[in-house]
């Protein structure tokens, strides 16, 4: 679970704690004064939601909940169920389209890395979603024999098994990534830029042969601006 406090146009606070050690947010929360609003986007499960939904109490707030919706902060949902796309995917899109100008591929990698595009007018045209860089090595570990779950590097002619992984996670997902970068060249969006971020995106950085906007906290930016859309709104009805 990650958060952040976002006052005086800056984050002023994160932090994170394990999904699995809920009670370490009470520690970092307690301290804060009540805030205008929550934003969440949740994506751990019904529990989680709970613990969370709970925790705000503290402030008398009930949190706002972000889902996909059709369009919301200047972006434009095309899937075909506008709800399905995850918050998490919805959010990040959101703040790249705050903080990235033109079109771009948005990268998230966490557990799954996703790679979404978006034009420069904030049309979400679709995405894909494949094991994240952990992922893939923990099934191959797990599903193959021998193979191990030793990390290895990212090289260009691999010589021992754990290279043969990393180096095969690391290429295919670059792969992925260019193959968007062209899906969208051809469908008439050029000067493309690829923005990332997630645990797993320096490495990405590292290794790609095209240029990588790292942001870390690129979901963050678009709860905010969630927030204050939403904030905005109540203040007029």
């Amino acid at each position: 679970m990650k958060w952040a406090l976002y006052e005086n146009a800056a984050f002023a606070k994160q932090g994170w704690v394990a999904t699995n050690e809920p009670q370490r947010l009470d520690a970092e929360w307690k301290s804060l004064a009540a805030p205008e609003a929550v934003v969440i986007a949740n994506v751990a499960g019904h529990a989680v939601g709970t613990y969370l939904k709970f925790a705000c109490v503290r402030w008398g707030l009930s949190p706002t909940w972000v889902k996909g919706q059709v369009q919301q902060c200047g972006v434009s949902n095309a899937y075909d169920d506008p709800e399905q796309l995850g918050p998490d995917r919805w959010a990040a899109l959101i703040g790249a389209h705050v903080s990235v100008p033109g079109n771009c591929v948005v990268v998230c990698m966490g557990t799954a890395t996703t790679i979404d595009a978006l034009t420069d007018n904030g049309v979400f045209l679709g995405g894909m979603i494949l094991p994240g860089l952990d992922m893939m090595h923990s099934s191959l570990a797990s599903k193959t024999a021998r193979l191990g779950s030793k990390r290895g590097e990212v090289v260009p002619f691999p010589r021992s098994t754990p290279d043969a992984i990393t180096t095969g996670a690391a290429r295919a997902t670059c792969g992925a990534i260019e193959h968007m970068l062209g899906e969208m060249q051809q469908a008439g969006h050029d000067d493309v830029s690829v923005i990332a971020t997630g645990g797993a995106a320096p490495l990405l950085a590292a290794v790609s042969g095209f240029p990588i906007v790292m942001n870390d906290t690129l979901v963050l930016q678009g709860l905010v601006r969630i927030g204050e859309e939403t904030m905005t709104r109540r203040g007029s009805s």
